[in-house]
Protein backbone atom coordinates (compact mmCIF):
# COMPACT_ATOMS: atom_id res chain seq x y z
CA UNK A 1 0.00 0.00 0.00
CA UNK A 2 2.48 2.61 -1.21
CA UNK A 3 0.24 4.58 -3.55
CA UNK A 4 0.58 8.32 -2.94
CA UNK A 5 -2.73 9.33 -4.50
CA UNK A 6 -4.56 12.22 -2.82
CA UNK A 7 -6.98 10.10 -0.80
CA UNK A 8 -7.91 6.57 0.20
CA UNK A 9 -11.48 5.37 0.44
CA UNK A 10 -12.22 2.91 3.21
CA UNK A 11 -15.54 1.26 3.99
CA UNK A 12 -16.81 3.92 6.41
CA UNK A 13 -14.52 6.91 5.84
CA UNK A 14 -12.09 8.53 3.42
CA UNK A 15 -8.60 9.80 4.23
CA UNK A 16 -7.05 12.67 2.29
CA UNK A 17 -3.30 12.97 2.83
CA UNK A 18 -1.89 15.26 0.13
CA UNK A 19 -0.79 17.85 2.76
CA UNK A 20 0.80 15.28 5.08
CA UNK A 21 4.44 14.19 5.15
CA UNK A 22 3.37 10.75 6.43
CA UNK A 23 1.13 9.19 3.78
CA UNK A 24 -1.47 6.51 4.35
CA UNK A 25 0.41 3.21 4.41
CA UNK A 26 0.30 -0.40 5.47
CA UNK A 27 1.93 0.25 8.86
CA UNK A 28 -0.85 2.60 9.93
CA UNK A 29 -3.55 0.20 8.75
CA UNK A 30 -1.88 -2.66 10.63
CA UNK A 31 -1.62 -0.94 14.02
CA UNK A 32 -5.07 0.64 13.64
CA UNK A 33 -6.56 -2.81 12.99
CA UNK A 34 -4.57 -4.74 15.62
CA UNK A 35 -4.31 -2.66 18.80
CA UNK A 36 -6.79 -3.43 21.56
CA UNK A 37 -9.73 -1.01 21.84
CA UNK A 38 -12.15 -3.09 23.89
CA UNK A 39 -13.22 -1.24 27.00
CA UNK A 40 -11.19 1.87 26.16
CA UNK A 41 -12.89 5.21 26.71
CA UNK A 42 -10.22 7.66 25.57
CA UNK A 43 -7.37 7.26 23.07
CA UNK A 44 -4.43 9.40 21.98
CA UNK A 45 -2.89 9.02 18.50
CA UNK A 46 0.68 10.39 18.72
CA UNK A 47 1.92 11.67 15.35
CA UNK A 48 -1.55 11.33 13.85
CA UNK A 49 -0.66 12.61 10.38
CA UNK A 50 -3.78 12.38 8.24
CA UNK A 51 -5.80 10.92 11.11
CA UNK A 52 -5.97 7.40 9.67
CA UNK A 53 -5.33 5.50 12.92
CA UNK A 54 -7.65 7.75 14.95
CA UNK A 55 -10.44 7.12 12.43
CA UNK A 56 -9.86 3.37 12.58
CA UNK A 57 -10.00 3.38 16.38
CA UNK A 58 -13.23 5.39 16.38
CA UNK A 59 -14.81 2.93 13.93
CA UNK A 60 -13.78 -0.09 16.00
CA UNK A 61 -15.09 1.26 19.31
CA UNK A 62 -18.34 3.26 19.01
CA UNK A 63 -17.93 4.87 22.44
CA UNK A 64 -14.25 5.83 22.12
CA UNK A 65 -13.17 9.48 22.24
CA UNK A 66 -9.94 10.02 20.27
CA UNK A 67 -7.45 12.88 20.26
CA UNK A 68 -4.86 13.03 17.48
CA UNK A 69 -1.73 15.16 17.88
CA UNK A 70 1.04 16.09 15.46
CA UNK A 71 3.78 18.72 15.21
CA UNK A 72 2.91 19.38 11.56
CA UNK A 73 0.24 22.09 11.35
CA UNK A 74 -0.71 21.09 7.79
CA UNK A 75 -1.24 17.49 8.89
CA UNK A 76 -3.33 18.58 11.88
CA UNK A 77 -5.49 20.70 9.61
CA UNK A 78 -5.99 17.86 7.15
CA UNK A 79 -6.70 15.35 9.92
CA UNK A 80 -9.39 17.66 11.26
CA UNK A 81 -10.97 17.84 7.80
CA UNK A 82 -10.89 14.04 7.53
CA UNK A 83 -12.49 13.79 10.96
CA UNK A 84 -15.25 16.21 10.07
CA UNK A 85 -16.11 14.24 6.91
CA UNK A 86 -16.35 10.98 8.84
CA UNK A 87 -19.31 9.42 10.68
CA UNK A 88 -17.33 9.77 13.92
CA UNK A 89 -16.79 13.55 13.86
CA UNK A 90 -18.30 14.09 17.32
CA UNK A 91 -15.75 11.72 18.91
CA UNK A 92 -12.59 12.94 17.17
CA UNK A 93 -10.45 16.02 17.71
CA UNK A 94 -6.91 17.05 16.90
CA UNK A 95 -4.27 19.38 18.34
CA UNK A 96 -0.90 20.67 17.15
CA UNK A 97 1.42 19.45 19.92
CA UNK A 98 5.08 18.52 20.29
CA UNK A 99 5.32 15.17 22.12
CA UNK A 100 9.08 15.54 22.58
CA UNK A 101 8.27 18.06 25.34
CA UNK A 102 6.68 16.75 28.51
CA UNK A 103 2.91 16.69 27.99
CA UNK A 104 2.40 17.83 31.56
CA UNK A 105 3.97 21.28 31.26
CA UNK A 106 1.50 24.16 31.49
CA UNK A 107 2.01 25.33 27.90
CA UNK A 108 1.21 21.91 26.40
CA UNK A 109 -2.25 21.14 24.98
CA UNK A 110 -1.96 17.92 27.04
CA UNK A 111 -0.96 19.74 30.22
CA UNK A 112 -3.83 18.60 32.44
CA UNK A 113 -4.31 15.09 31.08
CA UNK A 114 -2.13 13.03 33.42
CA UNK A 115 -3.45 9.46 33.49
CA UNK A 116 -6.25 10.39 31.12
CA UNK A 117 -5.92 7.87 28.29
CA UNK A 118 -7.02 4.25 28.15
CA UNK A 119 -5.01 3.79 24.98
CA UNK A 120 -2.07 5.56 23.34
CA UNK A 121 -1.21 4.51 19.79
CA UNK A 122 1.70 5.59 17.61
CA UNK A 123 3.22 4.76 14.25
CA UNK A 124 6.42 6.64 15.14
CA UNK A 125 8.90 7.88 12.53
CA UNK A 126 11.94 5.69 11.95
CA UNK A 127 14.62 5.01 9.39
CA UNK A 128 13.82 2.07 7.14
CA UNK A 129 16.10 -0.90 7.62
CA UNK A 130 17.10 -1.09 3.97
CA UNK A 131 18.58 2.41 3.97
CA UNK A 132 21.05 1.96 6.84
CA UNK A 133 23.82 -0.48 7.68
CA UNK A 134 22.80 -3.02 10.37
CA UNK A 135 25.16 -1.62 13.00
CA UNK A 136 23.51 1.80 12.63
CA UNK A 137 19.96 0.65 13.24
CA UNK A 138 19.99 0.82 17.03
CA UNK A 139 21.39 4.35 17.08
CA UNK A 140 18.93 5.57 14.47
CA UNK A 141 15.93 3.98 16.17
CA UNK A 142 16.89 5.55 19.48
CA UNK A 143 18.29 8.95 18.62
CA UNK A 144 17.76 10.01 15.01
CA UNK A 145 14.00 10.29 14.70
CA UNK A 146 11.84 13.33 15.29
CA UNK A 147 10.22 11.38 18.14
CA UNK A 148 12.84 9.28 19.97
CA UNK A 149 11.49 6.02 21.33
CA UNK A 150 12.52 6.75 24.93
CA UNK A 151 10.63 10.05 24.80
CA UNK A 152 7.53 8.39 23.37
CA UNK A 153 7.62 5.80 26.15
CA UNK A 154 8.30 8.20 29.02
CA UNK A 155 5.63 10.70 28.06
CA UNK A 156 3.10 7.98 27.26
CA UNK A 157 3.61 6.62 30.78
CA UNK A 158 2.68 10.07 32.13
CA UNK A 159 -0.59 10.11 30.22
CA UNK A 160 -1.75 6.49 30.47
CA UNK A 161 -4.43 5.43 32.92
CA UNK A 162 -3.35 2.77 35.42
CA UNK A 163 -5.03 0.05 33.34
CA UNK A 164 -4.22 1.65 29.97
CA UNK A 165 -1.82 0.49 27.30
CA UNK A 166 0.59 1.83 24.69
CA UNK A 167 0.51 0.28 21.20
CA UNK A 168 3.20 0.90 18.55
CA UNK A 169 4.45 -0.50 15.24
CA UNK A 170 8.25 -0.58 14.82
CA UNK A 171 11.01 -2.13 12.76
CA UNK A 172 11.52 -5.70 13.97
CA UNK A 173 15.16 -4.83 14.73
CA UNK A 174 14.12 -2.09 17.18
CA UNK A 175 11.59 -4.10 19.20
CA UNK A 176 13.94 -5.50 21.86
CA UNK A 177 15.39 -2.08 22.68
CA UNK A 178 11.89 -0.59 22.86
CA UNK A 179 10.72 -3.29 25.28
CA UNK A 180 13.76 -2.84 27.53
CA UNK A 181 13.40 0.95 27.53
CA UNK A 182 9.69 0.67 28.36
CA UNK A 183 10.50 -1.24 31.56
CA UNK A 184 12.30 1.81 32.94
CA UNK A 185 8.96 3.64 32.80
CA UNK A 186 7.06 0.75 34.36
CA UNK A 187 5.53 -0.48 31.09
CA UNK A 188 5.59 -4.22 30.43
CA UNK A 189 5.04 -6.15 27.20
CA UNK A 190 1.54 -7.65 27.05
CA UNK A 191 1.09 -8.47 23.36
CA UNK A 192 3.51 -8.80 20.44
CA UNK A 193 2.92 -9.46 16.74
CA UNK A 194 5.89 -10.00 14.41
CA UNK A 195 5.22 -9.25 10.74
CA UNK A 196 6.84 -10.43 7.51
CA UNK A 197 5.89 -9.77 3.90
CA UNK A 198 5.94 -13.47 2.87
CA UNK A 199 6.60 -16.73 4.71
CA UNK A 200 10.05 -16.93 3.06
CA UNK A 201 11.14 -13.48 4.24
CA UNK A 202 12.54 -12.43 7.63
CA UNK A 203 10.37 -10.39 9.97
CA UNK A 204 10.36 -6.67 9.08
CA UNK A 205 7.90 -5.06 11.51
CA UNK A 206 6.68 -5.69 15.03
CA UNK A 207 3.56 -4.45 16.79
CA UNK A 208 3.80 -4.13 20.57
CA UNK A 209 1.21 -3.49 23.24
CA UNK A 210 2.52 -2.51 26.69
CA UNK A 211 0.91 -1.65 30.00
CA UNK A 212 1.64 -1.14 33.67
CA UNK A 213 0.22 -4.54 34.60
CA UNK A 214 2.81 -7.30 34.31
CA UNK A 215 1.28 -10.46 32.89
CA UNK A 216 2.05 -13.28 30.49
CA UNK A 217 2.79 -11.94 27.00
CA UNK A 218 0.60 -13.06 24.11
CA UNK A 219 2.72 -13.67 20.98
CA UNK A 220 1.46 -13.60 17.39
CA UNK A 221 2.88 -13.71 13.86
CA UNK A 222 1.43 -12.18 10.70
CA UNK A 223 2.36 -12.77 7.05
CA UNK A 224 1.10 -10.11 4.65
CA UNK A 225 1.36 -11.86 1.27
CA UNK A 226 1.23 -15.34 -0.17
CA UNK A 227 4.15 -16.64 -2.22
CA UNK A 228 2.40 -15.57 -5.43
CA UNK A 229 2.08 -11.97 -4.22
CA UNK A 230 -1.59 -11.93 -3.20
CA UNK A 231 -2.76 -10.63 0.15
CA UNK A 232 -2.78 -13.39 2.77
CA UNK A 233 -6.02 -14.58 4.31
CA UNK A 234 -4.80 -13.53 7.78
CA UNK A 235 -4.10 -9.98 6.61
CA UNK A 236 -7.50 -9.81 4.90
CA UNK A 237 -9.16 -11.01 8.09
CA UNK A 238 -7.35 -8.47 10.26
CA UNK A 239 -8.30 -5.54 7.99
CA UNK A 240 -11.69 -6.78 6.79
CA UNK A 241 -13.61 -3.96 8.49
CA UNK A 242 -11.74 -1.28 6.54
CA UNK A 243 -10.77 -2.15 2.97
CA UNK A 244 -13.39 -1.97 0.25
Amino acid sequence: MNDHKSFFQFQQFSVWHDRCAMKVGTDGVLIGSWCGVEGAETALDVGCGSGLIALMLAQRNPSLQVLGIDIDEAAVSQAQENFQRSPFADRLKTECADFTRSPLVESSPLGELEGAFSLIVSNPPFYKEDTKAPDQLRAHARHSTSLPFDTLIRHSAELLAADGHLAVILPYSAASDFILTARTSGLHLQRRCDIRTTAQKPFKRTMLELGFNQRETHFEELTLHTSDGNLSSEYKTLTSAFYL
